[in-house]
């Protein structure tokens, strides 16, 4: 391989976890050569409407994939919350990065924490899952709609377009808006999309010198806590358009805690559930059907015929 090519989002974030890559990449094999394939995806391209109308999961990488099913690059580099639960045909989820910070983060200028916050206020989100969990905590509260990059949000929460906005930590602290943060919002009572925090590379399937290449950055730690949650969001058909939220704690025996979230955009219904063992596609599908059998199939079936 002459020059390796990796496939990015042109955003901050997605360039800040390329370039990421590029290093640790550099560091493990000197003489490498690696540029960027800067791309513009669906996602960053629609900026008026909510997520869940225009596709949902998938809308960030569509364009990346296709560019190495094309050869134009070797490797993509995603937020791995991003990506939906199962593989495209020609394409690997080949590695994890070690997983950064998984929870949300809840931004206000007043420094209110989401209990504290008046009624009536603001709460910007994209996130049906977030949407739901709020309006679930404080159904006396106002959620709006809030798209745009980590950049963008941050200036409408200053120009007073919103009294707080939630954002994944992981992408704040990543390009040093760490101290923006008022709170985390962590489980039991939050709880984060699957995989949030996790960086994920993805190559073509069957491409042994890029399995060689990657193999001193997979973290296997991340992987079996991704491995566990996208079985969950497997099982569940996990999309934009359904809020569902899954987090897998690992423990210091090696195991698993798997807490999961199925909920109406309303925040009226929330379903909750709680699976742990050793291995972790076993214990997503134990907790997936704990989720179905409280009724999560219906709620999932009713938003996706919308």
């Amino acid at each position: 391989m002459e020059i390796l090519r990796i496939a990015t989002r042109r955003s901050a974030l997605a360039l800040w976890q390329a370039n990421h890559v590029r290093d640790l990449l550099l560091q493990a094999h000197p003489g490498l050569e690696v540029e960027l394939v800067k791309i513009v995806t669906k996602g960053d391209r629609i900026l008026d409407r909510p997520l869940a109308e225009i596709g949902g999961k998938g809308l960030f990488l569509k364009e990346l994939e296709v560019s190495m099913l094309q050869g134009e690059s070797d490797l993509a580099v995603h937020s791995m919350k991003d990506m939906p639960a199962e593989d495209t045909p020609g394409l690997v989820l080949q590695a994890a990065l070690p997983r950064a910070n998984p929870f949300d983060a809840w931004l206000c200028l007043s420094g209110a924490s989401l209990e504290e916050l008046p009624a009536g206020a603001r709460v910007g989100t994209s996130s049906l899952r977030r949407g739901c969990q709020v309006r679930a905590a404080r159904p006396d509260l106002e959620v709006v709609e809030l798209r745009g990059n980590v950049d963008t949000r941050l200036a409408k929460l200053d120009a007073g377009e919103y009294d707080a906005i939630i954002l994944a930590a992981a992408g704040l602290e990543r390009l040093g808006w760490g101290g923006r943060i008022t709170a985390r919002l962590t489980p039991p009572q939050w709880l984060p999309a699957g995989t949030q925090g996790i960086i994920g590379l993805q190559c073509r399937t069957g491409d042994e010198a890029m399995v060689t290449l990657l193999d001193p950055l997979a973290d296997a730690g991340a992987m079996r806590q991704a491995l566990a949650e996208r079985t969950v969001l497997a099982a569940l058909q996990g999309s934009c358009q359904v809020p569902l939220a899954v987090y897998a704690e690992p423990q210091s025996d090696g195991s698993l805690v798997l807490e999961g979230m199925v909920g109406t955009p309303d925040g009226k219904t929330v379903l909750r559930a709680e699976a742990s063992g050793d291995d972790p596609e076993s214990v997503g599908l134990d907790l997936a059907g704990q989720l179905k059998a409280q009724g999560a199939e219906a709620i999932i079936a009713s938003l996706s015929r919308h």
